[in-house]
Protein backbone atom coordinates (compact mmCIF):
# COMPACT_ATOMS: atom_id res chain seq x y z
CA UNK A 1 0.00 0.00 0.00
CA UNK A 2 1.21 3.33 -0.83
CA UNK A 3 2.46 5.98 1.53
CA UNK A 4 -0.29 7.70 3.07
CA UNK A 5 0.07 11.58 1.76
CA UNK A 6 0.92 13.93 4.65
CA UNK A 7 -1.40 17.09 5.20
CA UNK A 8 0.12 20.12 5.67
CA UNK A 9 -1.34 21.30 8.80
CA UNK A 10 -0.48 25.63 7.47
CA UNK A 11 -3.59 25.33 5.31
CA UNK A 12 -6.63 26.24 6.22
CA UNK A 13 -10.14 26.40 4.15
CA UNK A 14 -12.82 28.42 4.90
CA UNK A 15 -16.58 25.83 4.76
CA UNK A 16 -17.90 25.99 1.36
CA UNK A 17 -14.65 26.56 -0.11
CA UNK A 18 -14.46 26.62 -3.83
CA UNK A 19 -11.90 29.00 -5.15
CA UNK A 20 -10.96 27.86 -8.93
CA UNK A 21 -7.66 25.77 -9.55
CA UNK A 22 -7.66 28.31 -12.15
CA UNK A 23 -6.34 31.03 -9.33
CA UNK A 24 -4.05 31.58 -5.86
CA UNK A 25 -1.97 28.87 -5.85
CA UNK A 26 -1.62 26.99 -9.00
CA UNK A 27 -1.31 30.76 -10.36
CA UNK A 28 1.58 31.29 -8.61
CA UNK A 29 3.20 28.12 -9.04
CA UNK A 30 2.65 28.31 -13.05
CA UNK A 31 4.38 32.51 -13.02
CA UNK A 32 7.33 30.26 -10.43
CA UNK A 33 8.21 28.09 -13.84
CA UNK A 34 7.51 31.15 -16.24
CA UNK A 35 10.04 33.12 -14.49
CA UNK A 36 12.55 30.67 -13.68
CA UNK A 37 15.53 31.09 -11.34
CA UNK A 38 17.80 34.20 -11.68
CA UNK A 39 21.55 33.85 -11.02
CA UNK A 40 24.69 36.46 -12.11
CA UNK A 41 22.35 38.21 -13.99
CA UNK A 42 20.97 34.58 -16.22
CA UNK A 43 17.50 32.98 -16.14
CA UNK A 44 17.93 29.46 -15.32
CA UNK A 45 15.03 26.53 -14.79
CA UNK A 46 12.80 26.51 -11.46
CA UNK A 47 10.82 23.75 -12.82
CA UNK A 48 12.67 19.72 -12.68
CA UNK A 49 14.52 17.21 -10.47
CA UNK A 50 17.78 18.06 -12.00
CA UNK A 51 19.47 21.67 -11.28
CA UNK A 52 20.17 23.14 -14.85
CA UNK A 53 23.46 24.27 -15.93
CA UNK A 54 22.39 25.84 -18.90
CA UNK A 55 20.50 29.25 -18.52
CA UNK A 56 16.75 29.09 -20.42
CA UNK A 57 17.08 32.89 -21.21
CA UNK A 58 16.70 34.85 -24.60
CA UNK A 59 20.15 35.06 -25.11
CA UNK A 60 20.29 31.26 -24.61
CA UNK A 61 17.93 30.36 -27.57
CA UNK A 62 19.20 32.64 -29.55
CA UNK A 63 22.26 30.68 -29.62
CA UNK A 64 20.22 27.08 -29.64
CA UNK A 65 18.53 28.47 -32.87
CA UNK A 66 21.85 29.70 -34.39
CA UNK A 67 22.82 25.89 -33.58
CA UNK A 68 20.09 24.72 -35.22
CA UNK A 69 21.70 25.59 -38.74
CA UNK A 70 25.11 24.12 -37.82
CA UNK A 71 23.25 20.77 -37.28
CA UNK A 72 21.72 21.21 -40.52
CA UNK A 73 25.01 22.17 -42.45
CA UNK A 74 26.35 18.75 -40.16
CA UNK A 75 24.27 16.55 -41.31
CA UNK A 76 23.70 17.38 -45.12
CA UNK A 77 20.50 19.38 -44.35
CA UNK A 78 18.94 16.73 -42.51
CA UNK A 79 17.20 17.23 -39.43
CA UNK A 80 18.54 13.63 -38.21
CA UNK A 81 19.52 10.51 -39.07
CA UNK A 82 17.87 8.06 -38.50
CA UNK A 83 15.81 6.29 -40.92
CA UNK A 84 12.68 6.94 -39.77
CA UNK A 85 9.50 6.37 -42.39
CA UNK A 86 8.21 9.44 -44.11
CA UNK A 87 4.60 8.33 -42.77
CA UNK A 88 5.91 8.58 -38.84
CA UNK A 89 2.97 9.47 -36.75
CA UNK A 90 3.92 10.65 -33.40
CA UNK A 91 7.51 11.93 -33.10
CA UNK A 92 8.77 13.11 -29.49
CA UNK A 93 11.63 16.37 -28.99
CA UNK A 94 12.82 16.21 -25.81
CA UNK A 95 14.42 19.23 -24.37
CA UNK A 96 13.02 20.89 -27.63
CA UNK A 97 14.44 24.65 -26.47
CA UNK A 98 12.67 27.06 -28.32
CA UNK A 99 10.84 24.60 -30.30
CA UNK A 100 12.85 25.46 -33.34
CA UNK A 101 13.33 21.27 -34.34
CA UNK A 102 9.70 20.59 -34.00
CA UNK A 103 8.34 23.44 -35.90
CA UNK A 104 11.15 21.87 -38.36
CA UNK A 105 10.30 18.67 -38.76
CA UNK A 106 6.11 19.45 -38.24
CA UNK A 107 6.62 20.76 -41.75
CA UNK A 108 8.98 17.99 -43.22
CA UNK A 109 6.25 15.28 -41.76
CA UNK A 110 3.24 16.87 -41.99
CA UNK A 111 0.99 13.88 -41.27
CA UNK A 112 2.76 13.73 -37.83
CA UNK A 113 2.17 14.92 -34.42
CA UNK A 114 5.12 16.44 -33.42
CA UNK A 115 5.53 16.54 -29.35
CA UNK A 116 8.16 19.26 -27.76
CA UNK A 117 8.79 19.02 -24.01
CA UNK A 118 10.87 20.74 -22.11
CA UNK A 119 11.33 21.77 -18.33
CA UNK A 120 10.67 25.71 -18.98
CA UNK A 121 8.40 27.40 -21.34
CA UNK A 122 10.97 28.25 -24.16
CA UNK A 123 8.68 27.61 -27.11
CA UNK A 124 6.82 30.20 -29.40
CA UNK A 125 2.78 30.39 -28.75
CA UNK A 126 2.39 30.24 -33.02
CA UNK A 127 3.35 26.83 -34.54
CA UNK A 128 2.11 24.50 -37.01
CA UNK A 129 -0.74 22.71 -36.14
CA UNK A 130 0.49 19.34 -36.00
CA UNK A 131 2.83 21.12 -33.20
CA UNK A 132 2.43 20.65 -29.49
CA UNK A 133 4.69 21.77 -26.80
CA UNK A 134 4.47 20.36 -23.50
CA UNK A 135 6.33 21.56 -19.89
CA UNK A 136 7.68 18.16 -18.68
CA UNK A 137 10.49 16.86 -17.06
CA UNK A 138 11.57 13.70 -19.21
CA UNK A 139 13.64 13.02 -15.49
CA UNK A 140 10.11 12.02 -13.87
CA UNK A 141 7.79 9.26 -15.17
CA UNK A 142 6.70 9.68 -18.36
CA UNK A 143 2.68 10.58 -19.46
CA UNK A 144 2.68 9.33 -22.29
CA UNK A 145 1.30 6.15 -23.32
CA UNK A 146 3.39 3.11 -23.80
CA UNK A 147 4.74 2.38 -27.40
CA UNK A 148 3.03 5.55 -28.78
CA UNK A 149 6.14 7.28 -30.91
CA UNK A 150 7.47 5.92 -34.08
CA UNK A 151 10.70 8.71 -33.01
CA UNK A 152 12.42 10.11 -29.99
CA UNK A 153 14.53 12.43 -30.64
CA UNK A 154 16.67 14.37 -27.67
CA UNK A 155 19.81 17.00 -29.36
CA UNK A 156 22.35 18.88 -26.44
CA UNK A 157 20.76 18.12 -23.28
CA UNK A 158 24.20 19.61 -21.83
CA UNK A 159 24.23 19.62 -18.28
CA UNK A 160 20.45 18.47 -17.45
CA UNK A 161 19.83 15.03 -17.30
CA UNK A 162 21.35 13.07 -14.53
CA UNK A 163 19.94 9.40 -14.86
CA UNK A 164 20.78 8.74 -18.93
CA UNK A 165 19.85 4.38 -18.17
CA UNK A 166 16.52 5.51 -16.99
CA UNK A 167 15.59 8.18 -19.69
CA UNK A 168 16.75 5.73 -22.35
CA UNK A 169 14.73 2.84 -20.87
CA UNK A 170 11.91 5.27 -20.54
CA UNK A 171 12.51 6.03 -24.51
CA UNK A 172 12.51 2.62 -25.41
CA UNK A 173 9.14 1.55 -23.48
CA UNK A 174 7.71 4.74 -25.34
CA UNK A 175 8.98 3.97 -29.10
CA UNK A 176 6.50 1.50 -31.21
CA UNK A 177 7.64 -1.61 -32.24
CA UNK A 178 10.56 -0.86 -34.94
CA UNK A 179 10.45 2.81 -33.88
CA UNK A 180 13.70 4.77 -32.94
CA UNK A 181 15.37 6.81 -30.43
CA UNK A 182 18.61 9.80 -31.70
CA UNK A 183 20.62 11.43 -29.17
CA UNK A 184 22.95 13.86 -30.40
CA UNK A 185 25.75 15.43 -27.59
CA UNK A 186 28.50 17.64 -28.72
CA UNK A 187 31.72 16.14 -26.17
CA UNK A 188 33.27 18.89 -25.47
CA UNK A 189 36.46 18.08 -25.13
CA UNK A 190 39.87 20.17 -27.06
CA UNK A 191 41.54 18.82 -29.94
CA UNK A 192 44.15 20.41 -32.04
CA UNK A 193 45.66 17.71 -34.41
CA UNK A 194 48.17 19.55 -35.77
CA UNK A 195 49.64 21.08 -32.95
CA UNK A 196 48.93 24.64 -33.56
CA UNK A 197 47.75 25.34 -29.99
CA UNK A 198 49.84 23.95 -27.44
CA UNK A 199 46.52 22.16 -25.38
CA UNK A 200 48.57 21.86 -22.04
CA UNK A 201 48.46 25.90 -21.78
CA UNK A 202 45.33 26.97 -24.00
CA UNK A 203 42.84 28.73 -22.06
CA UNK A 204 40.20 27.64 -24.16
CA UNK A 205 41.57 23.72 -23.60
CA UNK A 206 41.36 24.69 -19.26
CA UNK A 207 37.49 25.93 -20.35
CA UNK A 208 36.49 22.99 -22.11
CA UNK A 209 38.31 20.91 -18.42
CA UNK A 210 36.26 22.98 -15.75
CA UNK A 211 33.24 22.15 -18.31
CA UNK A 212 34.32 18.22 -17.90
CA UNK A 213 34.92 19.38 -13.78
CA UNK A 214 31.66 21.10 -13.61
CA UNK A 215 29.03 18.62 -14.62
CA UNK A 216 30.98 16.05 -12.41
CA UNK A 217 30.37 18.08 -9.59
CA UNK A 218 26.57 18.97 -10.63
CA UNK A 219 26.03 14.92 -11.31
CA UNK A 220 25.33 15.94 -14.91
CA UNK A 221 28.12 15.04 -16.48
CA UNK A 222 29.45 15.55 -19.74
CA UNK A 223 31.22 12.05 -20.46
CA UNK A 224 27.57 10.88 -20.45
CA UNK A 225 27.73 10.08 -24.17
CA UNK A 226 30.65 7.82 -24.28
CA UNK A 227 28.27 5.30 -22.69
CA UNK A 228 25.00 5.68 -24.48
CA UNK A 229 25.65 3.12 -27.05
CA UNK A 230 25.99 0.27 -24.22
CA UNK A 231 23.35 1.80 -22.29
CA UNK A 232 21.03 1.87 -25.41
CA UNK A 233 21.61 -1.95 -25.82
CA UNK A 234 21.18 -2.03 -22.42
CA UNK A 235 17.82 -0.77 -22.77
CA UNK A 236 16.73 -3.29 -25.57
CA UNK A 237 17.60 -1.56 -28.51
CA UNK A 238 18.90 -3.35 -31.69
CA UNK A 239 21.28 -2.10 -34.13
CA UNK A 240 22.82 0.70 -32.74
CA UNK A 241 24.77 3.47 -34.61
CA UNK A 242 26.88 5.65 -33.28
CA UNK A 243 28.29 8.61 -35.26
CA UNK A 244 31.17 11.13 -34.46
CA UNK A 245 31.68 14.08 -36.48
CA UNK A 246 34.05 16.67 -36.31
CA UNK A 247 33.24 20.22 -35.47
CA UNK A 248 36.20 23.11 -36.63
CA UNK A 249 36.06 26.21 -34.02
CA UNK A 250 36.60 28.95 -35.99
CA UNK A 251 37.16 29.65 -40.02
CA UNK A 252 40.36 27.96 -40.37
CA UNK A 253 39.52 24.92 -42.55
CA UNK A 254 39.91 25.13 -46.08
CA UNK A 255 36.71 23.21 -47.04
CA UNK A 256 33.78 25.42 -47.35
CA UNK A 257 31.30 23.75 -46.01
CA UNK A 258 33.71 23.23 -42.63
CA UNK A 259 34.53 26.89 -42.88
CA UNK A 260 30.60 27.65 -42.57
CA UNK A 261 30.46 25.20 -39.64
CA UNK A 262 33.59 26.30 -37.82
CA UNK A 263 31.98 29.82 -38.12
CA UNK A 264 28.98 28.54 -36.26
CA UNK A 265 30.84 26.83 -34.07
CA UNK A 266 32.88 29.90 -33.09
CA UNK A 267 29.44 32.15 -32.80
CA UNK A 268 28.41 28.93 -30.87
CA UNK A 269 31.50 29.66 -28.17
CA UNK A 270 31.18 32.83 -28.52
CA UNK A 271 27.99 33.49 -27.18
CA UNK A 272 27.37 30.58 -25.14
CA UNK A 273 30.83 29.91 -23.24
CA UNK A 274 30.12 32.05 -20.35
CA UNK A 275 26.78 30.39 -20.27
CA UNK A 276 28.34 26.99 -20.21
CA UNK A 277 30.46 27.14 -17.38
CA UNK A 278 28.74 30.19 -14.96
CA UNK A 279 26.29 28.09 -12.77
CA UNK A 280 28.94 25.21 -12.03
CA UNK A 281 31.93 27.53 -11.81
CA UNK A 282 30.26 30.20 -9.43
CA UNK A 283 28.23 27.13 -7.65
CA UNK A 284 30.11 23.99 -7.73
CA UNK A 285 33.51 25.09 -8.05
CA UNK A 286 33.16 27.81 -5.85
CA UNK A 287 34.87 30.33 -7.88
CA UNK A 288 34.44 33.69 -8.66
CA UNK A 289 32.42 35.82 -11.56
CA UNK A 290 35.47 37.57 -12.42
CA UNK A 291 37.57 34.51 -12.15
CA UNK A 292 35.48 33.25 -15.14
CA UNK A 293 35.54 36.26 -17.33
CA UNK A 294 39.26 36.48 -17.38
CA UNK A 295 39.25 32.65 -18.38
CA UNK A 296 36.80 33.13 -20.63
CA UNK A 297 38.46 36.57 -22.67
CA UNK A 298 41.80 34.45 -22.80
CA UNK A 299 39.88 31.59 -24.32
CA UNK A 300 38.19 33.63 -26.67
CA UNK A 301 41.39 35.21 -27.78
CA UNK A 302 42.89 31.80 -28.74
CA UNK A 303 39.71 30.52 -30.91
CA UNK A 304 39.47 34.09 -32.70
CA UNK A 305 42.91 33.81 -33.90
CA UNK A 306 42.88 31.63 -37.34
CA UNK A 307 46.26 30.06 -36.56
CA UNK A 308 45.02 27.82 -33.80
CA UNK A 309 43.07 24.66 -35.46
CA UNK A 310 40.93 23.66 -32.83
CA UNK A 311 38.22 21.41 -32.52
CA UNK A 312 35.75 18.91 -30.63
CA UNK A 313 33.40 16.43 -31.81
CA UNK A 314 29.58 15.32 -31.86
Amino acid sequence: MADQIAADDRESFDEGYAESTTTSYLSSLASDIRRGVTENGRTYASYGRTVQGIPIDEPEQDRNDLQHAKFLLLLGGKLHLAPIADDAHNILDLGTGSGIWSIDMADLHPSATITGVDVAPTMPTWVPPNVQFEIEDIEEDWLFGKSRFDFIFGRELLMAIHDWPRLIKQAYDHLKPGGYLELEMTFPKTFCEDGTLDLETSAYAESARLLFECGRKMNVPWEASLEWKEQMRAAGFVDVVETTLNIPIGRWPKDKDMKKIGTFELANIDQGLDAFLLRGFTGALQRSEAELQVLTALARKEIFDPKNHLNVKL
